[in-house]
């Protein structure tokens, strides 16, 4: 598998602090990419995002394989660990109270990937230039949405547009998404938080992902576009570009 990264958070233009963290890292058998908006303040934000990116991280890295529905269940249980950890340094520290943190999980090998999903930071994927929205948001507006009693359009300049329905670390539990697919050369993933797609729509990003470009230079063209619009919050972006697929070894 040949995967081009780029990878980079920026503190947008308002806030004083940034809450967002992310982990990227990929070789010619795998690719681990993790991206987490914290909440809660500054204090507590960005030690919930952080201990969410280590925790699932470290877990994932000794994954050898996602073919199997073992491979679910240690992608749920990464994120079950966080939030359990999470929520016990919320309950020892005063100032860390109500924090918590979205979580969006990517995980590829061989010719597949497999996705980890807790909140309304978000996973696309490009390909064959049409873009597609792979998770979906914990948020109330997407419930609205799902209802009938939003348009998608509505849903994104409502004024509850970013509270979430479902976090890492709010609660003693957490109920955890995981979405498969197939990979094929030329596909293009972003995992990025709320920072960017809350600010740069969807018709705009496709743009963006479709330029010939670096993965480095896509990612801060992605931030540059969110800030121009106004930067207001924390913005993530991880950007994965599919050069070549391997062919998956037998399962054995």
């Amino acid at each position: 598998m040949q995967l081009a990264v780029g990878a980079r958070s920026d503190v947008g233009m308002v806030r004083s602090g940034n809450e967002d963290n992310f982990f990227a890292e990929a070789d010619e058998r795998r690719g681990i990419f993790v991206v987490a908006d914290g909440m809660g303040g500054h204090a507590a934000g960005e030690v919930a995002s952080e201990m969410a990116v280590q925790i699932v991280s470290r877990q994932l890295l000794t994954l050898e394989d996602i073919r199997d529905a073992e491979a679910d269940a240690r992608m749920t249980q990464c994120l079950v660990d966080a939030n359990r950890t999470i929520y016990d340094r919320m309950l020892a520290e005063v100032d860390k109270q109500g924090m918590g943190t979205t979580a969006s999980v990517l995980a590829m090998f061989d010719s597949e990937y497999m996705i980890g999903q807790v909140g309304d930071s978000r996973i696309y994927m490009l390909r064959d230039g049409a873009l597609s929205q792979v998770t979906k948001d914990h948020s109330y507006v997407q419930e609205q949405v799902d209802a009938g009693l939003l348009t998608p359009e509505q849903a994104r300049y409502h004024p509850y547009s970013n509270v979430i329905t479902r976090c890492v670390g709010a609660n003693e539990t957490v109920d955890v998404d995981i979405f498969r697919g197939v990979v094929m050369p030329g596909d293009v993933f972003l995992v990025a938080s709320d920072g960017l797609t809350g600010m740069v729509d969807d018709r705009r990003l496709q743009q963006i992902l479709l330029a010939r470009s670096s993965p480095g230079r896509i990612v801060d063209a992605l931030i540059a576009e969110a800030n121009g619009r106004g930067g207001l919050d924390n913005i993530t972006a991880i950007v994965v570009q599919v050069g070549a697929v391997d062919a998956p070894e037998p399962a054995g």
